[in-house]
């Protein structure tokens, strides 16, 4: 088996850019211990040394509390290395094995366990094929109990390159692992207030543990959107990490020292990486951030450059504003104005590529007084035709997917490190949506408009005019019914599983991406305001006001004309209606909680004792009363003014 220090074999080029290897130090912390080819151009496998970009590498391969369990797996996302602005996809399986049974002990190794990770940075975002593959490898690396032996990693990373493509990303392999079934069995109507939360491009937190269950809720959120996972992410990263330790002295004092975290001195703890132990971990942080860059145009070929320059070294910057209040939900990002966002863009794209428009695509660049730049529908071949978008800079269809709601500093962070603590706070960054392991996360409510507790499926929105924007319509109720209905029925049938059948992951997939379509379409339709109120007339007044839609609405895209423009399922309000609102109510309102444990507890009280039925019964069923008749007041005139 080859060791470490061998000659290395140059690399074929592909969309695996590295393996590397993270390790907890007693002293240290969490540190890269091998990367294939080197992270740091000049340097061995061996070296420890990291770009300054990807510095919080090391936290996110290795997850905060990571020591609770024998194994985990981690999605997360680096920011770009040089002028190209496509975000590094990483993928990270972490196990512990003891000690005493490793064949080859370092003198290093002092504790009892041993804790690792083998990722993959990709420019892929295959996550769960790079997940299957990686979790074998894994599992063979320990076997050899011997953690010199790197050639199995290395054949890896050669392995990878020659079998993965960008064509994957046309195919449901790119859906592996993630399921909708999953996620409306757990969340059931609620799925579609998640929908229109990241729709809306608010601050939202996912939280659970381990990491493995919060990636893939996460994730497959995103899933529901077209195209999103494909070619939507490729700008949702784009973040500097800071610099100084003296800026994160306030959270230092808020971080709880956790079990079996290491003692760690100053002495012991290099610049580059910072850590306190398994458990809770210092920061490394910069006051000073970048400012967000502009979109160059890119092509699947050009998807090459993290670590090296782009062919042209463009890179252009977007002046922010600053502002008073950082830690206001609004921002100078959500107030650019439309023709301003058009006109630079559209500059970047004639500095970019002036002559092969001047000769094909004369009309593009023009300003922004000039008549929207028109997409035109593609014959239906079996596979979307994508060009790339002149606003957007994604790859989008004929629709306008994916909606460019991951751009212009709107982050997505599946897994998120306590050391990106700051992110959150960020003037320059507008919105995310991330997920965390760490408790600190979920206490500081502030600094997020919605926190998904993914154990409980509860989604808590902080802002009750939030709230009120995203309380779903009769339509909406009748929508969401819809697919918990043919989720449920169809549960036991294994053969249903991740197929196009009704139910099943591809299914649900398309009926978001119906539902979708059906809203785009709608707002284009004049005198619209009786269709848009099946979705929400408040949320589509707030939807219009955010980025994404701005940007898909400075274009134009005729294929929707062939779409029905109106919700899937509008209709005239019934009896069944008022049964699915009142159902909704109970399971989402504090009051119908309030008489869910009433019932719970006059249950309870049956079948504990036979000689106190009649009391227990006669009081229980009083305060029900009493909490029924007061909450079905309230509803009644909500239901008067729904039909107003």
């Amino acid at each position: 088996m080859e060791k470490r220090g061998a000659p290395p074999a140059a690399p074929p080029r592909g969309p695996v850019l590295h393996i590397v290897v993270v390790g907890f130090h007693h002293k240290k912390g969490c540190q890269v211990e091998f990367s294939y080819p080197p992270l740091m151009p000049g340097e061995g496998h061996d070296s420890h040394s990291l770009p300054e970009e990807w510095k919080y590498l090391p936290f996110l391969a290795l997850p905060d509390g990571a020591h609770n369990y024998q194994e985990d797996t981690v999605f997360f996302h680096l920011p770009p290395r040089c002028g190209d602005r496509t975000t590094v996809y990483g993928v990270s399986c972490y196990r512990q094995i003891e000690a005493k049974a490793l064949k080859v002990r370092q003198a290093d190794i002092t504790r009892e366990t041993v804790q690792k990770s083998v990722c993959v940075l990709s420019q892929l975002p295959l996550y769960g094929l790079l997940q299957a593959k990686l979790q074998l490898i894994t599992h063979a690396y320990f076997e050899e109990k011997d953690f010199s032996q790197i050639s199995i990693l290395k054949e890896l990373y050669d392995h990878m390159n020659s079998s993965l493509g960008g064509t994957l990303l046309e195919g449901s392999q790119v859906y592996l692992g993630l399921s909708p079934r999953d996620l409306v069995l757990q969340f059931r109507h609620k799925v579609l207030i998640l929908f229109k939360l990241i729709l809306l491009e608010k601050k939202v937190l996912f939280y659970i543990s381990p990491v493995n269950r919060l990636v893939g809720a996460l994730m497959t959120v995103l899933s529901l959107f077209p195209g999103m996972i494909e070619h939507g992410l490729t700008d949702c990263s784009q973040y500097r990490p800071r610099k100084s330790i003296s800026e994160d002295a306030g959270l230092q004092e808020i971080i709880p020292r956790l079990e079996g975290s290491a003692s760690v001195s100053d002495g012991d703890i290099p610049n580059t990486n910072l850590a306190m132990g398994k458990g809770g971990r210092k920061m490394a942080g910069n006051h000073s951030l970048e400012g967000q860059k502009a979109k160059v145009p890119f092509s699947q070929s050009e998807k090459t450059c993290n670590g090296a320059q782009s062919s042209n070294g463009t890179v252009q910057h977007l002046k922010v504003t600053s502002r008073t209040s950082p830690e206001s939900s609004e921002n100078d990002w959500e107030t650019l104005d439309p023709n301003i966002l058009e006109e630079s863009n559209v500059k970047g794209e004639r500095e970019n590529k002036a002559s092969e428009q001047a000769e094909n695509h004369p009309t593009e660049c023009v300003s922004s007084e000039s008549l929207p730049i028109t997409v035109q529908p593609q014959a239906n071949t079996g596979h979307a035709v994508l060009v790339p978008g002149l606003i957007s800079g994604l790859e989008e269809d004929q629709y306008g997917m994916p909606l460019a709601i991951f751009t212009k500093g709107y982050l997505c962070l599946p897994y998120m490190a306590l050391q990106q603590h700051h992110l959150l706070s960020d003037v320059t960054v507008r919105g995310f949506v991330a997920g965390a392991t760490n408790i600190l996360f979920r206490q500081q409510k502030h600094l997020s408009d919605a926190i998904v507790e993914i154990e409980d499926a509860h989604v808590q929105i902080h802002d009750p005019e939030l709230r009120k924007i995203l309380n779903p319509t009769t339509a909406d109720l009748r929508f969401a019914d819809y697919l918990v209905k043919h989720v449920t029925e169809n549960r036991d049938d294994v053969f249903l599983d991740g197929t196009g059948w009704e139910g099943g992951d591809e299914w649900i997939r398309a009926q978001f991406s119906a539902y979708l379509h059906a809203l785009l379409a709608a707002v284009l339709q004049p005198d619209n305001e009786k269709i848009l109120s099946d979705f929400g007339t408040a949320f589509v007044a707030a939807w219009k006001n955010t980025h994404n839609y701005r940007v898909w609405n400075s274009n134009k895209h005729p294929a929707l004309a062939e779409v029905h423009s109106s919700h899937p399922f509008q209709g005239q309000y019934s009896v069944s209606d008022v049964k699915l609102r009142l159902s909704h109510s109970v399971q989402n309102s504090e009051r119908g909680k309030k008489i869910g444990n009433v019932m719970v507890s006059t249950s309870r009280n049956v079948v504990q004792t036979g000689k106190a039925v009649g009391q227990s019964v006669g009081g229980a069923f009083t305060s029900a009363k009493s909490a029924m008749s007061s909450w079905f007041s309230t509803f009644t005139q909500s239901s008067q003014s729904l039909g107003d």
